[in-house]
């Protein structure tokens, strides 16, 4: 039996190092089905943070040679990416043997047949595309567009069609501040869409809209069918037999509905979990049609996903037992499978085929071809915590787990506690290696579901309205005290960390209270007024609802901005950026972290060219990884147990 080293918490050395987790790993998503073929899209950090189609073709006997197997799609030159509401999604749709994708660089739609080069089919520059539908009918797309030609005003937000012989792009609805999902029925005679208005999100208030389309392909007659200022509706699909499917958070929870064909609406299987995602991106799925009597679905209930079956008749949900804690992307054909992305604690994620006839599961591709003992990895235990106003909060803890070491018995662990962005969002637990890499080292980390997040309902949700930069610190400070109390974490070393809103809770936590010892924020928010005032549109009024309206409320925006109150800020704090971020813009980090250095605590500065928001390129992920072990080695006085490139410090003494 092996003996393990004894050796002090951070100082342990691991398999799971920064090269290896920019070097082997993937990101997956956007899976589509087209007759027997499965497509999907991988970002790929090892080509500059390039995302490619990528095709798993059936098994045709007739089929050419690069009809077979798994193949590259996309070309080197081109990244299929959308920049609508900066943060995308939608970027392709597949009919036929033909490709339509937006291309991240000039932001125009590309057709590509199969087996041929892509050729641009629009050339408006200024315009973003995403959503993408085939209306084989009329030989067009449908798809959303954003349209910025007013340099000096908002974009414009409509659904438009393109011809696929001309290119030409004609409106096909205008008015609203924002749309989405525009899905066309199966004969082609309607076509369904969702719109919102500021200052809601699309989780706070959409409305779901059904209209005729003539042989022209005009809208006729648009019908408002669900939503309203207090509702959330998300993914309408059109069944075979003529009825429109889509989720709605009416009972709290986002449950599944149907609008029959005489216009009556019906709960399709009522239960206490989500059957949909927030919609930050477009193009989500979490539930298709099998046959004419079956439904395939995916919902979240206590914090992890889960596979279930509808029939469509009795209306009662089987749960399809899967050893998958995450489950997204999910695509079903109509031939018998489904194909989603799944994720485990322990394995990598992956496009996973399922049969559902027999069960039998195929896996098409992992984020990455490695093999970790299980001795390294750490396994996550929901935890619920007492936290403010006599609620509860929820998290998911990871002990340092290296099967190689054991600390002294009288350490505890550092703890990193990690805010996640959004702020309307949630902690995964599918394998993470970059919290692997932590835990793997000799430090806890605990990734906080805080208030506000999905998962647990409407309600829960709204528990950060008019709460930003209370309710979250609020909930990370005490899931942090928590596992003090319970003496599984050193309260004199705990970290917050967190990217986006995440980092601003990260910044609030570290300025307005003093339970953490040092911070990482990756491109957080450090002036709300800064904020509400130069960021893009999709999330120019998201504050009205989680701090107050602007500049009405100007005051509350100044007390709880980090930058406001540097004075109180009492500890070392590391800042990450894009400099190409147009979501937080730079100049978030740089004020904050000058305030920071004249105040003279130990910080850091980390800023990387050609990156928006979120690192995309291999060498910057690593860099950032290793630059903040570094930071906690430096702050907290352990000697890592493989050489790290330095950065700088200032006032470190």
């Amino acid at each position: 039996m092996k003996t393990s080293q004894v050796a002090t918490f951070g100082s342990w050395k691991s398999p799971i190092t920064s090269d290896l987790i920019v070097s082997k790993t993937i990101g997956i998503g956007g899976i589509a089905i087209n007759n027997e073929d499965i497509y999907w899209l991988e970002k790929r950090p090892q080509e500059k943070g390039r995302s490619s189609i990528v095709a798993c073709f059936g098994d045709k006997p007739k089929a050419m040679a690069t009809r077979r197997g798994i193949k590259n799609i996309t070309p080197p030159g081109l990244s299929v990416r959308t920049k609508v509401h900066e943060y995308g999604g939608g970027a392709y749709a597949v009919a036929q043997d033909t490709l339509y994708f937006s291309n991240y660089a000039d932001g125009r739609i590309y057709q590509q047949v199969l087996d041929r080069q892509p050729q641009p089919l629009t050339n408006k520059i200024h315009q973003r595309y995403a959503d993408i539908v085939v209306d084989s009918h009329r030989n067009r797309l449908i798809c959303v567009c954003e349209d910025r030609e007013q340099q000096d005003a908002e974009a414009k937000n409509i659904l438009v069609t393109i011809d696929l012989i001309t290119g030409k792009i004609q409106t096909l609805v205008e008015g609203d501040d924002f749309y989405s999902s525009p899905r066309l029925s199966r004969d082609g005679k309607q076509l369904a869409w969702l719109s919102w208005n500021h200052p809601h999100m699309p989780w706070d208030s959409t409305y779901l809209w059904v209209a005729n389309l003539n042989d022209a392909g005009v809208i006729d007659r648009p019908k408002l069918v669900a939503g309203g200022e207090e509702e959330s509706i998300c993914e309408p699909k059109w069944s075979n037999d003529g009825r429109l499917y889509f989720s709605s958070d009416r009972t709290n929870w986002w449950n599944l509905y149907r609008r029959n064909i005489n216009g009556s609406i019906e709960i399709l299987h009522q239960m206490a979990a989500e059957f949909a995602y927030p919609h930050w991106v477009f193009g989500l799925s979490t539930y298709g049609f099998i046959g004419g009597d079956r439904l395939i679905c995916t919902y979240s209930a206590d914090g992890s996903w889960h596979l279930g079956m509808i029939d469509l008749t009795t209306k009662q949900l089987e749960t399809i037992k899967t050893r998958y804690t995450n489950i997204s992307d999910l695509q079903a054909s109509e031939s018998g499978f489904v194909v989603f992305v799944g994720g485990t604690p322990t394995e990598t994620s992956a496009v996973v085929k399922l049969d559902l006839d027999n069960r039998k599961e195929q896996i098409l591709k992992r984020t990455g071809d490695l093999t970790i003992d299980p001795g390294y990895l750490a396994l996550p235990e929901a935890i619920a915590f007492p936290t403010a106003d006599d609620l509860t909060a929820h998290g998911w803890y990871y002990p340092p787990t290296n099967q190689d070491y054991s600390a002294p018995t009288d350490e505890l662990p550092p703890l990193i506690v990690k805010s996640h962005g959004g702020p309307t969002a949630a902690a995964s637990v599918d394998l993470n290696l970059r919290v692997q890499y932590w835990t793997s080292r000799g430090f806890g980390y605990l990734d906080v579901n805080y208030g506000g997040s999905i998962g647990y309902g409407r309600q829960y949700r709204q528990r950060l309205d008019g709460k930003w930069g209370i309710v979250d610190v609020e909930d990370c400070v005490n899931g942090a005290k928590y596992l003090v109390d319970r003496v599984q974490v050193d309260g004199d070393r705990l970290v917050i960390t967190g990217s986006s809103a995440g980092g601003y809770t990260t910044l609030a936590a570290l300025t307005f209270r003093d339970t953490f010892k040092a911070g990482a924020s990756y491109y957080g928010v450090s002036d709300l007024e800064i904020l509400a005032k130069d960021t893009h549109k999709f999330e120019s009024r998201y504050l009205d609802r989680l701090i107050g309206k602007y500049p009405e409320d100007k005051a509350i925006y100044q007390e709880r901005s980090p930058i406001y109150h540097v004075q109180q800020l009492n500890c070392p704090v590391i800042f990450f950026q894009g400099l190409e971020d147009k979501v937080v813009p730079p100049n978030q980090a740089e004020m904050m972290f000058s305030s920071i250095k004249e105040k003279g605590l130990p910080a850091a500065y980390v800023a990387f060219e050609q990156e928006a928001h979120g690192f995309r390129i291999a060498d910057n992920i690593k860099k950032a990884l290793d630059s903040e072990f570094y930071f906690y080695s430096q702050i907290f006085g352990f000697e890592p147990a493989e050489a790290i490139e330095p950065i700088e410090i200032i006032n470190l003494k």
